[in-house]
């Protein structure tokens, strides 16, 4: 139920780089990450991040981005790039319909628990992003490419009979929130169960959307 984002983009970009600078782009980007995460987007600098990386100066970030707006950008793709691959396989291993919204549902949540500072780095800049900025326009394309998904699913399921009757567009924009939520509240709460808060997320919508005994 995952969208590839910009992914001829990322191989453009990753064209005529040397091993070094490859490895050196992904230190930073690791680091961006690690900063946006701990301080918030508008407290994140260049200073900061390259302390984070162990970098000598911020020359080092300016040589392998043009500015902020691109390292945020290679931030997004990173972080859609880590969840696409955590979560499509687990979902791989799962069987029917209901077993792949659990697996779907219980791996977006683990993965804070995987990546403790990925999705909450990724809302942070998405957040902040002004509503005509080209990267926010491809996100939330992205986004909508996997709702489109996610609702054919749905849709498929319910043919199938493993689904009962209901308005999918209205389930998918819910069970987004739902998780959107769990990751809001883990980032004020440190000591949050994230194992029960996907199986709790995972039987709430298996009971709201399987068909009737």
């Amino acid at each position: 139920m995952q969208a590839r984002i910009s992914s001829d983009e990322q191989k453009g970009a990753r064209a005529g780089r040397t091993f070094t600078e490859s490895a050196r782009r992904t230190q930073i980007v690791q680091a961006a990450i690690e900063v946006i995460a701990d301080v918030g987007y508008a407290k994140t600098s260049f200073a900061k991040i390259a302390k984070q990386a162990g970098l000598s100066s911020t020359g080092m970030i300016s040589y392998h981005f043009k500015g902020k707006d691109d390292l945020m950008h290679e931030v997004v793709v990173e972080v859609m790039r880590v969840a696409e691959a955590y979560i499509v396989d687990r979902m791989a291993e799962a069987d029917g319909y209901r077993g792949r919204l659990r697996a779907y549902i219980e791996s977006n949540v683990a993965l804070l628990a995987a990546f403790p500072k990925y999705l909450p780095a990724l809302t942070e800049v998405v957040t902040h992003l002004k509503g005509d900025d080209p990267h926010r326009i491809g996100f939330a394309g992205t986004l909508k490419s996997i709702m489109d998904v996610q609702e054919h699913q749905m849709r498929a399921a319910q043919q199938a009979g493993e689904f009962r009757d209901f308005d999918v567009r209205v389930m998918v924009t819910a069970l987004r929130g739902a998780i959107d939520g769990v990751v809001v509240r883990s980032v004020v709460d440190p000591e949050l169960d994230i194992a029960s808060c996907g199986s709790e997320l995972a039987d709430i919508f298996d009971l709201a959307t399987r068909s009737a005994p």
